[in-house]
């Protein structure tokens, strides 16, 4: 018997879904688990017969097709949002469906999860320290504690909106540059701080925006740099750090995001290009993997369970590693792009066998009961797993 895993997802322009590459590929891997995947959004729900007009991908016809289905044991949500309208569209969605279970949660904005994340004394000396922005006065103070400052968008993704000022030796102007909503690369330009709010006004997110502490991530060719880590929860619930690799940005760019034009490189190499020992690589590589692992335990304990965490990392040039930023609906493909393969596709994995996990506590029998074998296991190896496309 197979057990379905719904995918919540949101169209875009034309009806087109984001991830569809990684919904194959996630299809995939379900059918070897015996989980049967579909993927939905809001607009493909039948509220009136509580059924969905699922996308189901066909692995013989390596063609997608559309069948009705019932509601899900459990649901993996990949939505983003991309404006006010698909953000309603979710927020109905989930409110309708309350006693829907989520395998994924949405965590909330950049500043509370900072402040949340101040709590822990192991986190908090690895935070830049961040402020939300509220006023022309307060960033100017900012500035003259921080030489560099990053203001980025509460609630922003993928490099957009991103600011970087610098204040100039000798002078009351700054640096600006940084890349517009659309995610263009802006020019640098010279400006003033009460120039600032009126660049920020154009974008209409100057009240949305929190400003922090600049960690040097420019590179001997100046590209800026960070690294990418994956936390994931793993067949027996536990969190295990998937993997983790670096990010260089373009020329011009103050952020390394892949989908900005960024470009993926190994974290070893990376490290040892700008470090040289293995021993100093490994001490840092140690502590970021300790750091990546207590910010997912702790942010479960804020907003309960939840399978992966995408987890943004810098290493100054002392070899301290700071956390920038965390993402709780992450992509992977920064392991393909390295040519990681094992990795990339325990990535793709790991989400379904955690729901399997999940499925079978809810499934497992009480104290003097028939136990009744409602999920199926997973008869491959890790190793042969791997091998699967």
């Amino acid at each position: 018997m197979s057990t379905k895993l719904g995918v919540l997802a949101m169209y875009m322009p034309g009806r087109k879904l984001e991830e569809l590459s990684f919904y194959r590929k996630l299809s995939i891997f379900g059918q070897k688990l015996g989980v049967d995947v579909f993927i939905f959004t809001p607009d493909d729900v039948d509220d009136n017969r509580m059924r969905i007009h699922a996308l189901s991908y066909n692995k013989a016809t390596r063609s997608w097709t559309r069948r009705w289905v019932g509601f899900p044991p459990i649901v993996y949500d990949r939505c983003r949002y991309h404006g006010a309208d698909n953000y309603r569209k979710i927020t109905r969605f989930r409110q309708k469906y309350t006693k829907l279970r989520y395998l994924s949660r949405p965590l909330a904005n950049k500043w509370i999860v900072y402040r949340l994340l101040s709590e822990n004394e192991n986190i908090a000396p690895h935070l830049p320290s961040t402020v939300h922005y509220r006023s022309r006065k307060q960033l100017e103070q900012f500035l003259k504690k921080h030489p560099v400052v990053y203001m980025k968008p509460k609630s922003g993704t993928g490099g957009r909106g991103i600011v970087r000022l610098q204040r100039l030796r000798g002078s009351r102007s700054y640096l600006m540059q940084g890349r517009d909503a659309e995610r263009r690369i802006l020019p640098a330009t010279k400006v003033t701080a009460a120039q600032i709010p009126v660049r920020l006004a154009g974008w209409g997110l100057q009240s949305k925006y929190i400003v922090q502490q600049g960690i040097p991530l420019e590179l001997k060719d100046g590209r800026v740099h960070d690294f990418r880590m994956l936390v994931q929860k793993d067949g027996q619930g536990k969190w295990q750090v998937t993997g983790c690799a670096g990010r260089i940005g373009p020329p011009f760019s103050v952020t390394s995001n892949l989908h900005g034009g960024g470009k993926a490189i190994s974290m070893e190499t990376l490290l040892k290009s700008r470090f040289g020992t293995e021993e100093r690589v490994k001490t840092i590589k140690e502590t970021a993997y300790t750091l990546g692992l207590r910010v997912a335990q702790h942010l479960e304990t804020k907003f309960g369970t939840y399978c992966e965490a995408g987890i943004d990392l810098a290493v100054d040039p002392s070899g301290h590693v700071w956390l920038l930023e965390v993402n709780p609906k992450p992509s992977r493909d920064v392991f393909r792009l390295t040519g990681d393969l094992q990795t990339y596709r325990k990535a793709i994995r790991r989400p379904i066998e955690f729901a399997l996990h999940l499925l079978q506590q809810k499934a497992a029998p009480k104290a003097g009961t028939r136990h009744l074998d409602l999920v199926p296991q997973p008869r491959q190896s890790e190793s042969q797993r791997d091998r699967s496309d």
